[in-house]
C-alpha cells in the first residue's frame, strides 16, 4: 500500500467521522465512537478466531476510548501499550483506531504540557511497535502518516475552537462597550439637562425677583433684567431641544458649549445683578471637546450657586493656561463654609484616587448634587476639583464673609 493512499484513507476516515459526530452531544459521540472503534478492532479478531488474549488486547486497545474526554492521557497509556502488544503478536487491526482517536483528542482538547507528553509517548510506542516485530520500512511511513494526520486534525480543531472563543469574547466586549457608551451618553445628557435647568431657571428667578424692585428706581436696569429673562429662556429651550433630540436619536449630536462660551455665562450673570468679572491668563490652547464642556459646566454650576444660594454681590471667573493644564477658578464674596454652620474651614478636594466630595460641606450653598456633578465631570477627563473659602472673595464692607472658591484643574493633553 502506497503512502499517498494510506494518507488519503486515514484523512477520509477521520474527516467523515468528525463531521458525523460533531452534530451529536459529547456523551453520545463518545459512546458511538467507542462502539465503532471496538467493533473495528475486536471484530476481525473474532472473525479469524484469534486467541482469547488477542481479543483481550483488542478490547483494551479500543473500549477505553469511551473515557477519552475525562482522562485522555490515562486512556492513551492503556490503549497505546495494547496496540504495541498486538503489533508484537502480528495481530494488529487495519488501523490503530484507538491510538489515533486518543492522539486526535489530546491534540484537540489538552493543554500544552499533556500534548508534549503524549507526543513523546506515542513516538516511543510507534518505534517499539515497528522495531520489535521487525516491520518493513514501508510500515514506518504508514504509521507515521496515520498519527501525524490525526494530530494535525486535532490541532486544527483546537485552533478553530480558540478562534471561535476569541470572536465570541470580542463580540461580548463590543456589546458591553456599546451598552456602556449608551449609559455614558444618557448620563451626559442627564448632567447637561441638570446644568441647563438649574442655571437657566435659577438665573431667571433671580432676574424676575430683581426686575420689579428696579422698575421705578432704575428702569434701564429693570428692562435689562427682563430682557435677560427672555434671552436665558430662549437659550435654555434651544439647549434642551438639542439634548432631548439626541436622546431620542432623531437629531445629530448637539453642539456642546465650550471655553469660548464662558464669557457669555459671565455676561448673563451681570444681567442678573451680579458684579462679575472674567480674566484669562496665558495663551489659549486647543483642548478636547470633553475638557471644554467640563470647563464650561464648572463655571456654569459655580455661578448658579453663587446667584441662588451664596448671597454674593461679586464673582470672579478666571482661566489660567499652563503648559499642560487649564486652571478654572470661580470665586465670590458670598456665604462660605463657615456660615454653613461648620467649625472646620478645610477645603474639599476630589480627584482620581482621592475621596469623594462631602456634600455636607455645601450646606447653605446647594443641595450638594452640583458639587458632586462637577467632581464627576472633572474626574472623568482626568482632572481634579477643589473648593473652599476664598481669600479673594472677602470684601471690606463685609470682612466676616468668608467667600467661596471653586478650582478645577483640567489636563490640556486631552485635547492633543
Amino acid at each position: 500500500m502506497s503512502s499517498r493512499s494510506v494518507l488519503a484513507r486515514t484523512t477520509g476516515v477521520v474527516s467523515r467521522a468528525s463531521e458525523r459526530l460533531r452534530a451529536l452531544p459529547p456523551s453520545a459521540v463518545d459512546i458511538v465512537l467507542a462502539v465503532a472503534v471496538t467493533v473495528a478492532s475486536v471484530g476481525p479478531a473474532i472473525v479469524t478466531r484469534a486467541s482469547w488474549w488477542v481479543v483481550a488486547y483488542c478490547v483494551l486497545a479500543s473500549a477505553p476510548v469511551l473515557w477519552r474526554r475525562r482522562a485522555p492521557i490515562l486512556v492513551l497509556l492503556v490503549v497505546g501499550p495494547a496496540i504495541t502488544a498486538l503489533a508484537c503478536l502480528h495481530a494488529m487491526p487495519a488501523l490503530p483506531y484507538g491510538t489515533i482517536v486518543c492522539v486526535y483528542t489530546i491534540a484537540a482538547c489538552s493543554p500544552p504540557r499533556p500534548r508534549r507528553f503524549a507526543l513523546l509517548t506515542v513516538s516511543i510506542g510507534i518505534l517499539l511497535s515497528l522495531i520489535i516485530p521487525n516491520e518493513s520500512p514501508d510500515s514506518y511511513g504508514y504509521a507515521a502518516m496515520s498519527f501525524v494526520t490525526a494530530w494535525a486534525l486535532g490541532t486544527g480543531v483546537r485552533a478553530r475552537r480558540l478562534q471561535i472563543e476569541m470572536l465570541q469574547e470580542r463580540a461580548r466586549r463590543l456589546d458591553e462597550e456599546r451598552v456602556a457608551a449608551v449609559d455614558r451618553e444618557r448620563l451626559r445628557i442627564a448632567r447637561d439637562m441638570h446644568d441647563i435647568l438649574t442655571h437657566s431657571v435659577g438665573l431667571m428667578i433671580v432676574q424676575a425677583e430683581t426686575g420689579p424692585l428696579l422698575t421705578r428706581s432704575d428702569p434701564d436696569r429693570a428692562d435689562a433684567a427682563f430682557a435677560g429673562i427672555a434671552d436665558t429662556g430662549r437659550a435654555a429651550v434651544q439647549q434642551l431641544r438639542r439634548s432631548l433630540g439626541a436622546l431620542r436619536g432623531t437629531d445629530d449630536p448637539p453642539h456642546q458649549p465650550g471655553i469660548e462660551a464662558i464669557p457669555d455665562l459671565v455676561e448673563l450673570s451681570r444681567r442678573g445683578g451680579l458684579t462679575a468679572s472674567f480674566d484669562e491668563f496665558g495663551t489659549r490652547r486647543a483642548v478636547s471637546g470633553d475638557v471644554g464642556v467640563t470647563a464650561y459646566r464648572v463655571v456654569q454650576e459655580a455661578l448658579t450657586n453663587t446667584m441662588k444660594h451664596a448671597g454674593a454681590t461679586t464673582a470672579r471667573v478666571s482661566l489660567r493656561w499652563d503648559e499642560d493644564r487649564l486652571i478654572v477658578r470661580v470665586s465670590d464674596n458670598g456665604r462660605g463654609l463657615r456660615s454653613a454652620g461648620h467649625g472646620s474651614i478645610g477645603a474639599g478636594v476630589s480627584g482620581i484616587g482621592e475621596g469623594a466630595v462631602d456634600s455636607g460641606l455645601a450646606v447653605g450653598r446647594s443641595t450638594g448634587h452640583g458639587l458632586i456633578g462637577m467632581r464627576e465631570r472633572v474626574t472623568t477627563v482626568g482632572g481634579w476639583l477643589r473648593y473652599g473659602p476664598s481669600v479673594h472673595g472677602r470684601s471690606v464692607e463685609s470682612p466676616s464673609t468668608d467667600g467661596f472658591e471653586i478650582t478645577a484643574e483640567l489636563p490640556i493633553a486631552q485635547g492633543a
